[in-house]
């Protein structure tokens, strides 16, 4: 158990981190988050702004040892409840070998281990639905064989889950495994939920959640505020109406924090949203694109009131050419959402910040689990251990906002860290940032010609 504050609570390590979208579900649930290894810095700052009291790591798993995360976390000897995350898969296709001994898939195994070494009540893998086919079978059951090596039985079988089965506008599926060290009761996977019915009931086809309309009706336009060429937030006066799904995101009530830290932040102040600059003919070809359908020259998806998102993609490295996510477009405006408009899609509430770049703030979502679906998992994983989830009672000041505008090399400097990945800092001056975004629909393009 971790204490902070007067409360005690479970406590969770977070490896791949990301900006936290698995952190977060777990502290709504009840964990504490104290300690989150990610290799990228530019996601450390953001991770580091939305989880002030946690322990970042910058840098790879490879070799890191238990005692670095426990001596980081200022943990000691504590017992820690769950080791959570989703490193990358590659090494699917060998045929004659062991896929975990591909070298691409060195950070399963790294995985594997730190679960042990750091003597975790639990583990919760996150990963591509693929696994669960084919001849990726075996890599999943060559894991699970892994997981029994060092102690830890698995929850049989693996569950691919859908965010939309779990109060997300959005279709999502991600596979998970379950495990406890022997000896600690098996989490069950979790069921279906509908915490957030749809608004507009009586409708045929219709989700069993909260749509797209839920999620962004309450949004002012982007496009209406200047400020929004330059900068990714604005004050705004005057908020539309929000349905109940937006209410939540908006943490309207106590009830919206779950069981995770309240933060002290202004619901007036509109955030990850800088606009993008569309051709008139682009708009005019979303504006011709019909609800639920793709535009045949851009392949972006338009989004329909009525419906949930497509899944968001996260894009491209810059080692792979750091072309922009392929953003949906709006229901109503002729435009691609906003990063705020992902977030909404994907589950995060408005406190939670991205990097102030598109690029940087599309790619930590669309590489992120849904928060509500690490949630519903987590709820399993802290019944199982058999604790009552508190409320905590503090209230958490969010991080210095120079971490949201940190670019690789700004990043790698302030975490004192070597670059690990590529580079691509945003070129200053306003006529380098038009040309850059005018480019937009070309560059989502290729994103999704390059997968």
């Amino acid at each position: 158990m971790n204490k902070m504050g007067s409360q005690m609570r479970p406590m969770g390590v977070d490896l791949f981190a990301g900006a936290g979208g698995m952190s977060l579900g777990f502290e709504q649930a009840g964990f504490d988050i104290v300690a989150a290894v990610e290799v990228d810095p530019v996601h450390c700052a953001v991770h580091k702004f939305n989880f002030p009291k946690c322990a970042v790591i910058p840098r790879s798993v490879v070799g890191l040892s238990a005692e670095a995360i426990r001596r980081a976390a200022g943990i000691g000897n504590r017992t820690i409840d769950v080791v959570f995350g989703g490193p990358p898969c590659q090494g699917f296709s060998l045929i004659g070998h062991r896929s975990l001994d591909d070298s691409r898939n060195r950070l399963v195994l790294e995985f594997v281990r730190l679960v042990a070494e750091l003597d975790a009540s639990q583990f919760v893998f996150e990963n591509v639905k693929g696994l669960t086919v084919g001849k990726h079978r075996a890599f999943l059951e060559e894991l699970i064989a892994s997981f029994g090596a060092v102690g830890y039985k698995v929850r049989l079988a693996p569950q691919v889950l859908n965010a939309a089965n779990f109060g997300v506008p959005q279709s999502r599926e991600r596979l998970f495994l379950l495990g406890a060290k022997d000896g600690i009761p098996l989490p069950e996977y979790p069921g279906k939920q509908t915490s957030h019915p749809r608004t507009h009931a009586g409708f045929d086809g219709l989700p069993p959640g909260p749509t797209c309309e839920d999620a962004l009706s309450d949004i002012p336009d982007a496009d209406k505020f200047d400020e929004l060429a330059n900068s990714d937030e604005v004050f705004v006066a005057k908020w539309s109406r929000p349905s109940r799904y937006a209410s939540e995101m908006r943490a309207l009530s106590n009830d919206a924090w779950h069981y995770g830290y309240r933060r002290a932040w202004n619901p007036r102040v509109l955030t990850s949203s800088m606009r993008t600059i569309h051709s008139d003919i682009s708009r005019s070809r979303f504006s011709e694109t019909r609800p639920g359908n793709v535009e045949p020259i851009s392949r972006f998806f338009k989004l329909s009131k009525s419906g949930i998102s497509n899944t968001l993609r996260a894009g491209t490295d810059s080692a792979r050419g750091a072309f922009t996510s392929p953003r949906p477009i709006h229901y109503d405006f002729d435009r691609c959402i906003t990063v705020r408009e992902m977030a909404r899609l994907h589950g995060y509430p408005d406190w939670f910040r991205f990097h102030s770049t598109k690029w940087h703030g599309a790619r930590q979502i669309g590489n992120s689990v849904p928060p509500p679906l690490a949630r519903a998992v987590a709820e399993m994983a802290i019944r199982s251990l058999g604790i009552t989830p508190n409320r905590p009672d503090d209230i958490l000041s969010l991080g210095e906002p120079a971490l949201l505008t940190m670019e690789m090399s700004s990043a790698t400097i302030h975490f004192d860290v070597p670059r690990a990945i590529g580079n691509r800092d945003r070129k200053s001056g306003a006529k380098k940032r038009k040309q850059h975004e005018v480019e937009a629909d070309r560059r989502a393009a290729l994103a999704l010609a390059n997968g």
